[in-house]
């Protein structure tokens, strides 16, 4: 497939030092600096990423909220203008279309916010639904760009650009018409980073000189762009869903523990009765955050085992801090799920992954163990999020701005094994529509590519 590019693609090929392409074929900046850098800044400071890969598509018509309200699992009635909510959509068998954000303008105009990865689909499964619904749906994607402004710092920088706003008064998950340096954008208190955070949506010919115009005015405020390789740490660190790898159509939002979003005392809506069927049955796996006693990340699909035998009895220890103590050989036992993305939680100082897990093996402080590179990796089951669990930064009020943005040193991670391969710059590009695959080491994934499913077992952990 040919590349595709969004309008801010020029200033990512001058400044980025890799460009990968990811969703939709999409190119996207790796990092400017270092992801490390991009990422402590971003929780430190304030940083802007262009995210204009996502959708956009408008609904308008007097049928336009029976529409979104019969497509959607979370209800949209009782939204006011000017408030974003957020949902996943489902088809009749409850696989999640896309997890999506939906903008209400007022009773007969909604705008419905996708994914990269699944953009097009999510426009032409809208589209026909609408069909004699006396509601239009238009794919407006190419005409928005979306500059994102995220960080403690990023109120106080805002408020010395944005005009016809009161960006103090603004609310999480609340948007409003602003302008910025002469350009109208729709001014929206959200964000993928798990910060105070803003998202501009921005008429796609006005997107280059108003993303120069805000890297210039943010200078005193710290601002620096970040790259997809810190978006997914960040994320991470949150445990937020990214379409493709995490969440698809193969899972409902039940496994990613997106349930309480769904509002069952509607009295239809697309997915309804099979997402009954899965809260009667219950789940076989889940979605659950996992922190790895490895200082190398692991990557999509790498299988996880529990434990099947400690032998503590095994070779002594002659050098280092633990000279003298005896090397506990770890040996797997039954595969019990996959990772779907791990990086270094650069805040918390930990390496992070989230993964499927057989619902067995799924509660806090069970241990596992994670195939990275043949090398069988302690694993530890978490509560997620990792970081910020209540939410306090990214709903904190103007006046706890400073306190936020004030933050510890975090500690320099350590070095991976010599003979470890470099990471793959593929793994932080954000993931293509999985839909159509069967997930890692379901029979139907061992059918389509049995060498993956006959990884050697040796090389127990040590």
């Amino acid at each position: 497939m040919p590349e595709r590019r969004t309008s801010l693609y020029d200033f990512h090929l001058r400044r980025a030092g890799q460009l990968v392409k990811g969703a939709a074929d999409f190119m996207f900046p790796l990092s400017y600096t270092a992801p490390v850098e991009e990422h402590l800044n971003v929780r430190r400071n304030v940083g802007m990423q262009d995210l204009s890969s996502m959708g956009e598509v408008d609904i308008k018509g007097p049928g336009a909220e029976r529409l979104v309200n019969q497509l959607l699992v979370n209800d949209v009635r009782d939204m006011v203008p000017g408030q974003v909510r957020y949902s996943t959509m489902c088809n009749e068998q409850g696989g999640v279309v896309d997890d999506l954000t939906v903008y209400k303008f007022h009773d007969e105009h909604f705008m419905v916010v996708a994914s990269s990865g699944p953009r097009r689909k999510t426009a032409r499964w809208i589209a026909d639904h609408a069909i004699g619904a006396s509601a239009y749906v238009t794919d407006v994607s190419a005409a928005i760009s979306l500059p994102v402004v995220q960080g403690p710092r990023s109120r106080a920088f805002l408020r010395t650009v944005v005009q016809e706003a009161d960006i103090d008064s603004l609310r999480f998950f609340r948007f409003t018409p602003a302008r910025i340096n002469g350009v109208e954008v729709i001014l929206s208190r959200s964000g993928y980073t798990g910060e105070l955070g803003f998202e501009l949506y921005t008429p796609a010919e006005e997107a280059g000189p108003l993303w120069e115009f805000l890297l210039q005015a943010g200078q005193e405020f710290g601002l620096q762009p970040y790259g997809v390789a810190a978006m997914q740490s960040l994320r991470l660190e949150k445990a937020l869903v990214l379409y493709g790898n995490d969440i698809n159509e193969n899972y409902t939002p039940f496994h990613v523990g997106l349930e309480r979003w769904i509002r069952f005392d509607k009295r239809d809506f697309v997915g309804r009765d099979a997402l009954l069927r899965v809260q009667a049955e219950g789940l076989t796996e889940r979605w659950v955050g996992l922190v790895l006693d490895s200082p190398e990340a692991a990557t999509y699909a790498d299988r996880v085992y529990s434990v099947g035998q400690v032998d503590t009895v095994s070779d002594k220890i002659y050098t280092g801090s633990e000279a003298g103590e005896r090397m506990e050989t770890v040996v797997p036992g039954p595969e019990v799920g996959y990772i779907t993305f791990s990086s270094r939680g650069h805040t918390v100082g930990k390496m992070l992954a989230m993964a499927y897990i057989n619902v067995q093996y799924s509660w806090p402080g069970a241990k596992l163990l994670v195939n990275i590179n043949d090398r069988y990796v302690p694993a530890r089951v978490v509560q997620t999020p990792f970081f910020d669990p209540q939410g306090v930064r990214m709903r904190g009020e103007p006046e706890n701005d400073t306190l936020q943005a004030a933050s510890s040193v975090v500690p320099p991670p350590p070095k991976p094994p010599a003979d470890a391969p470099p990471r793959p710059p593929q793994e932080d590009a954000p993931p293509p529509d999985r839909s159509d695959t069967p997930p890692p080491g379901s029979k139907a994934s061992a059918k389509s590519d049995p060498d993956k499913e006959k990884k050697s077992d040796k090389g127990a952990a040590k």
